[in-house]
């Protein structure tokens, strides 16, 4: 498969993969090092004025300064939204924070939310961006391999109720995801090994090679080359990409 797999300009080394649901078309771009290409993603796919980082405390004293860069470069008046890290802030209280700080950074219709972090912050940042202004467009940059083989695609976004987990939210896909696995190298080994859970599953479902590439040698991060991280991200988004556009609102498959 080539490294180039849409219209969307790429560097060497740098993936992309094309997602085609429904209600939205957008790329994956997968490599080591793309975080710096954020801004020039955001410009292609979503255009707009200003743009406003949603981060939480953990991620963003790491990749705030560089992605907020990275937008100043393509031209977007920036922001940043910071809210406390843990599943316990992933609530309607915090919800409520971040929409009054989209509304204070003066983002409109035409502008985008950019959400960076792991799942939880995909979560926050794409549920505000689906409900300010009743939508507005957002760009996913995960830094956990379980937001990047997963949750960044696909547009499911939510907060937790007292009754359970994911219980309020929608299905808002992004315009663009970027997944840096460089960002990976921040991520504590014992999460790290978990998350592979997710990759093992995938490989399970659609893909005995990479299945029988796990067996042989499994995936530990402390001297895997960058070349392999970006190879299994991206094999993992394409497995997600077609359970997503067969079936986008997880009816069937």
């Amino acid at each position: 498969m080539s490294k180039k797999e849409s219209g969307a300009s790429a560097r060497a080394g740098e993936v992309v993969i094309a997602v085609n649901t429904p209600s939205r078309s957008y790329d994956v771009h997968v490599g080591a090092g793309v975080l710096e290409r954020v801004g020039a993603v955001a410009r292609d796919a979503a255009g707009g004025e200003r743009a406003c980082v949603i981060t939480e405390t953990n991620v963003g004293p790491l990749y705030a300064d560089a992605v907020e860069a990275s937008l100043e470069a393509a031209g977007y008046k920036t922001s940043v939204l910071t809210f406390p890290a843990g599943e316990q802030h992933k609530c309607l209280a915090t919800l409520e924070t971040l929409l009054e700080g989209l509304a204070e950074a003066g983002l409109t219709r035409d502008d985008v939310v950019v959400a960076l972090g792991g799942g939880v912050t995909g979560d926050m940042g794409g549920l505000a961006a689906a409900m300010y202004l009743r939508g507005i467009q957002v760009v996913q940059v995960p830094t956990s391999l379980l937001a990047m083989v997963d949750s960044s695609v696909g547009g499911k976004v939510a907060v937790d109720l007292a009754h359970g987990k994911n219980l309020c939210g929608f299905f808002w896909q992004p315009s663009a995801v970027v997944a840096d696995v460089r960002c990976l190298a921040s991520i504590e080994p014992s999460l790290m090994r978990d998350s592979v859970g997710e990759v093992v599953k995938h490989a399970v479902l659609a893909d005995p090679e990479l299945l029988a590439e796990l067996s042989r040698e499994p995936l530990t991060f402390a001297d895997c080359p960058e070349e392999k991280l970006v190879r299994i991200v991206a094999e993992n988004v394409r497995i997600k990409r077609d359970v997503v556009d067969a079936d986008e609102r997880e009816r069937g498959l």
